[in-house]
């Protein structure tokens, strides 16, 4: 349905033809200035002066109205509310009683186009006025009762009216900035699965590669089985990327323990890691952002240390925020996660931040006595009963 929402400026001409009959059916109520026109024994020359005064009123007003909400000064509204009320005394005070209605128009123009706190005070002096040109226009009292009440409802109605555009306009701001946001963390989250899974795959490729080079001339058949590894790692990180993609990829600890044993052994540094972890009670996101922190550090081991021993432990430990499981990578390079010593923390290492402090763990990374070391922390749900906790 091609209609015009609340708070929300036309789009079309149908938008705009739908807004105008919205706006110009409480025209209806001028048909007894039009009668008095047509039917009120006035002299040609005043007739035509009250047709011409008729449509200035009305097209002052439609300008006021529709233009509402835009941005304009209060002092020009003021002005614009001004000139009706000019127009309405002087047309009911030349042509008679039929006359004030124009004023309904003022007081209904006031709260449509004017903020509460000054509509509020507009929307009774308007209404005072139309009473005091009652008194004075022959017969008017008979019609004050009948348009009295209407000036005040229809003005402060419109005030709530006014109101209810403006928070829709925030409300429709608002939810266009969350998806804004929601699309930004949405790409940052692609960013950083496919930073974590082809930064080590390729690693992982790029060693074997060099391995096959190396032994093609006297170990064919060695050389023949580093390709076949390069063929499935190559298509593990297809089959990753397209889950990361889809937003289902998330790494278990045991798999990036083999992972790392493979990588490491592949770039010639000696692995000492741990025999199958107890993962009881370890909520599934922790253990996720504690698997890309072992994949993320292993990958800077093989990249950037030129270390010849790299060393993984995963603990509990308790802790006066409650039980952890820590990993800590530590390697004996003399590299560090940005390619050289001193260097600073890359987008890997940021990543691997929010990525922890969204599971409600912590990262510490830097240099150590005898290279460098990593330690990743996320919190463990539920301790067994027969697992003890390190100090």
């Amino acid at each position: 349905m091609n209609s015009v929402g609340m708070g929300q400026r036309p789009q079309n001409r149908r938008q705009q033809v739908v807004k105008f009959l919205w706006v110009g059916i409480w025209l209806a109520y001028l048909s007894a200035p039009v009668r008095d026109l047509l039917h009120g024994g006035h002299s040609d020359g005043v007739v035509v002066l009250g047709w011409i005064g008729l449509a200035a009123f009305v097209f002052w007003y439609f300008t006021l109205v529709v233009r509402a909400g835009r941005g304009e000064r209060n002092g020009v509204v003021l002005g614009s509310v001004a000139v009706l009320a000019a127009q309405s005394t002087v047309l009911s005070l030349t042509l008679g009683r039929e006359w004030l209605v124009l004023y309904v128009y003022v007081a209904i123009a006031s709260g449509a186009a004017l903020p509460f706190r000054l509509a509020r005070w507009m929307i009774p002096a308007v209404s005072a006025l139309l009473t005091g040109a009652a008194l004075l226009v022959p017969g008017g009292t008979a019609f004050l009762t009948g348009l009295l009440f209407p000036a005040l409802l229809g003005g402060f109605s419109m005030t709530g009216v006014r109101e209810l555009i403006r928070t829709t306009t925030e409300l429709r701001e608002a939810r266009a900035t969350v998806a804004r946001l929601a699309a930004n963390e949405e790409r940052l989250r692609l960013a950083r699965d496919l930073h974590d899974l082809l930064g080590h795959s390729l690693s992982l490729i790029t060693l074997k590669s060099e391995l096959a080079g190396r032994m093609l001339p006297g170990h064919p058949e060695k050389a023949a089985q580093q390709v076949a590894d390069i063929e499935q790692v190559s298509r593990q990180a297809l089959v990753d990327v397209r889950a990361a993609v889809a937003g289902y990829r998330r790494p278990r600890l045991l798999e990036e323990l083999a992972g790392a044993r493979v990588a490491l052994t592949a770039a010639g540094i000696t692995a000492e890691l741990p025999a199958e972890p107890d993962l009881d009670g370890v909520p599934e996101d922790s253990e996720t952002a504690l698997a890309w922190a072992l994949r993320e550090a292993v990958t800077n081991v093989v990249r950037h240390s030129g270390a010849r021993r790299c060393t993984v432990e995963l603990l509990r430990r308790r802790t006066l925020d409650g039980l952890l499981l820590e990993l800590a990578v530590e390697d004996d390079g003399s590299g560090g996660p940005g390619g050289g010593p001193g260097g600073g923390p890359g987008n890997g290492l940021t990543g691997l931040t929010e990525r922890l402090t969204q599971a409600g763990g912590t990262l510490e990374a830097g240099r150590a006595r005898n290279g460098f070391l990593l330690i990743a922390r996320a919190p463990v749900a539920a301790v067994p009963a027969d697992v003890g906790s390190g100090a």
